[in-house]
């Protein structure tokens, strides 16, 4: 009989500790994953969770059993698994990590050879059938097999204590502990011309996640080639406790620390970062903080400065700014769904330089189509540098340009009454209808993306115009009342 495993999602893997995901599911994940790819090499990392190793070492025990070689680089970000997998060649990555979920969460994100992403489309249901299908006494035996202690703890692995042994593993052929960390920051700093660089001071907040140790070697090797950069770090130090709370800098009442340490040092900008380091949020000297929409913009503009002729990806919830700085710049603008596997897929297709999502996702056709949170801030520091502007000014224009709500959620009962209630209304009279992710409706002067969550009975809403705030701000209540019934 099959045994249940409920923290596989569409795109990667996220469950609640003990209930959903433990060191027997990890096991079997591993074990599947060797299994269903035929990979005979893989490389595993792990963020700062407490139970973010125990999981890593069961998995990689899963993997060795299924016949393949484990390289693992300790802790890392997303990113670093993403650059290691397609450096080094091997058949495929597992990032143990739960970037911004709650405490009593982890998860794992899983790539192929090339760092091509695994949905639920490209293998990773396979993985999950072949995971549940695996002989529960097999599980217990082997696992029982890489430990002295046969019985798994679950109160022991929440607080960290791992039931496979390192110790087996390391003595296995099968099992390598390495770096790609001096790699990895040669390729980082690749994206910019350190020449370029005039004195900066930057903020930078790690949240007490896996960003701090590459932020490190980045800064180490900047400083070791004259770069005049100075960084100012808070919650630097990577907690698997997260004394400051689960960094999350997309939450309002996470940016704070942030905002108050760009201006306490006069900073030129500031910089925080999610869990996993996959996404960076932005700060001006001001404090304010940068939605990720004008960060695209900006990102776009760079990679046509550099690449003319460039096809630029972005998502289609808000981008009338993004498609004018492309066009006007001379580049391609297209428009994909929203989600990294669609995004990367399109890049792929169209051999696209760059990608970008509102949501801080940032993708580079040079970084195996994936997302990276430090390339971003690398290019826009470099940006500063050459133009000799602050963040905030080479914002502000696009801001007041082209106006917008930010993403608005509604929980509600029924979302396809709601959805149906604003398409009756708007969609007559609508100039454009793209459905391209959801209902998006463009007129004269402003426009609007209205998104079903796939896995809550949650409606999300984007509103932005053409220069006038007060209109993108009407309509955005108008909006709501109707979604929600007021």
């Amino acid at each position: 009989m099959a045994t249940p495993i409920t923290c596989f999602k569409a795109y990667d893997i996220r469950g609640e500790l003990n209930t959903q995901l433990d060191e027997r599911v990890a096991y079997r994940i591993g074990f599947a994953f060797a299994k269903v790819l035929n990979a005979q090499s893989v490389v595993v990392g792990s963020d700062v969770r407490l139970t973010s190793t125990p999981l890593k070492l069961a998995l990689s025990a899963g993997l060795i059993d299924a016949g393949a070689k484990v390289f693992d680089l300790g802790m890392t970000g997303t990113e670093e698994i993403y650059f290691a997998t397609k450096h080094l060649g091997v058949d495929g990555g597992i990032e143990v990590t739960a970037s911004h979920n709650p405490i009593n969460y982890n998860g794992m994100k899983l790539v192929k050879a090339g760092s091509v992403p695994i949905s639920g489309d490209t293998g990773l249901n396979e993985i999950k059938v072949e995971a549940e299908s695996l002989d529960t006494d097999y599980v217990e035996a082997r696992l029982a097999y890489y430990s002295d202690n046969h019985v798994i703890d679950e109160d022991a692995f929440v607080s960290g204590k791992a039931h496979v042994d390192e110790k087996v593993l390391v003595g296995s052929e099968s099992y390598a502990q390495g770096s790609c960390m001096k790699e990895y920051v040669t390729h980082m700093l690749s994206y910019v011309d350190l020449a370029n660089f005039t004195p900066l001071r930057i903020v930078v907040n790690a949240g007490n996640g896996a960003a701090g140790p590459a932020l490190d070697a980045i800064e180490e090797a900047m400083l070791s080639r004259g770069v005049p950069v100075q960084f100012i770090k808070v919650h630097h130090q990577a907690d698997g406790t997260f004394p400051n709370g689960i960094p999350n800098p997309l939450l309002p009442e996470n940016r704070a620390d942030t905002a108050d340490a760009v201006k306490a040092a006069g900073a030129d900008f500031g910089i925080a970062w999610d869990g996993d380091f996959d996404r960076c949020f932005l700060f001006d000297a001001d404090g304010n903080f940068i939605e990720g929409y004008y960060i695209v913009g900006l990102l776009a503009e760079a990679f046509i400065e550099k690449n003319a002729d460039s096809k630029i990806i972005y998502d289609p919830r808000i981008y009338w700014n993004t498609e004018d700085i492309i066009t006007h710049a001379g580049g391609t603008p297209i428009k994909s769904k929203t989600g990294h596997a669609f995004i990367k897929e399109r890049m792929r297709k169209e051999d696209a330089v760059y990608g970008g999502e509102m949501s801080a996702h940032h993708y580079f056709r040079d970084f195996a189509y994936c997302d990276s949170g430090m390339i971003p801030w690398l290019l826009i520091a470099e940006l500063v540098c050459v133009k000799k502007q602050t963040l905030a000014s080479m914002v502000k224009a696009r801001i007041s340009a082209f106006p917008s709500s930010g993403e608005i959620n509604s929980k509600l009962n029924d979302a396809d009454a709601a959805l149906e209630r604003v398409t009756s209304k708007y969609q007559p009279k609508a100039r454009v209808i793209d459905t391209t992710d959801g209902l998006g409706l463009e007129f004269d002067t402003w426009r609007f993306n209205l998104r079903k969550s796939n896995t809550e009975p949650v409606i999300r809403l984007n509103v932005e115009s053409k220069g006038d705030i007060a209109l993108m701000e009407q309509k955005t209540e108008e909006l709501l009342a109707l979604i929600r019934g007021e």
